[in-house]
């Protein structure tokens, strides 16, 4: 059986023309997108913008809501209500939906940003906010991270998930992902992106940032737009999976 992985990327979150000349380029490359939505990036311009190029590219697209920390690039995470954080979190997929629904698309996931995807992968009640908020806006998909508090409360509530690794950060041996905070969070060199992808795709398993090979049993990869470098990255990726017999398509669960 061919091996198959989806490529996703994290997009409409860099302002202006050069932001969305980015956004454009990207998806050519990946095979899913998820758009910010204003919580931590993106306005009702670039927004539009985005989910046309991913329509006339035929590219999956979802919702990329956050903390609201516009400040922080959603990087910083904030201690809501359950209450209030879902009310955050719909208002965002709403404004996203009030345009996909005006071009007649559909938002095929939703992918929590930054602190929120990284605390929902431990805390179980911001995990089962984010599963509520994807049900209630009928969204069909969840993307998080593997073996995590996030993906457990989706598979209680009967949600579909896809399960995520990154090309582009590092990994402890816990199987979380290091903290930006810590040196080598982000992998800068491009062939080792491209090498951590391929291992990923191929094995189901990553180096870790101190040299352990870990399980992680993913379904999608991720490059992240705003990383500098991320074209290339994205491309030579995509063209290293396929020279190693990966298909790269949007894998649904």
């Amino acid at each position: 059986m061919t091996k198959a992985i989806c490529l996703n990327a994290d997009i409409g979150e860099l302002a202006g023309a050069n932001g969305r000349a980015l956004d454009r380029a990207m998806l050519d490359v990946v095979t899913r997108c998820s758009i910010a939505c204003g919580g931590h990036a993106g306005d009702q311009e670039s927004m539009a913008a985005t989910v046309k190029a991913a329509d006339a590219r035929n590219v999956q697209m979802g919702a990329h809501p956050s903390y609201p920390d516009l400040e922080g690039f959603g990087r910083k995470e904030m201690k809501l209500s359950r209450v209030e954080l879902s009310a955050t979190l719909l208002n965002q997929v709403r404004a996203l939906a009030a345009i996909t629904r005006e071009r007649g698309v559909t938002i095929s996931h939703l992918k929590p940003h930054g602190a929120l995807y990284n605390t929902a992968a431990r805390d179980e009640d911001i995990a089962r906010t984010i599963v509520d908020v994807t049900i209630q806006s009928r969204i069909p998909l969840l993307i998080g991270p593997p073996n995590s508090r996030l993906q457990a409360a989706a598979d209680y509530a009967g949600l579909p998930y896809l399960s995520e690794g990154f090309a582009d950060r590092s990994y402890e041996a816990s199987g979380h992902l290091t903290p930006r905070t810590m040196d080598g969070a982000v992998i800068e060199s491009d062939a080792d992106r491209i090498r951590q992808a391929v291992q990923i795709a191929s094995t189901g398993a990553v180096t870790t940032r101190t040299g352990e090979t870990i399980e992680l049993p993913v379904r999608t990869i991720c490059v992240h737009g705003e990383t500098p470098g991320a074209l290339a990255s994205a491309r030579s990726i995509r063209d290293a999976l396929q020279h190693a017999g990966v298909a790269v398509i949007a894998v649904e669960p």
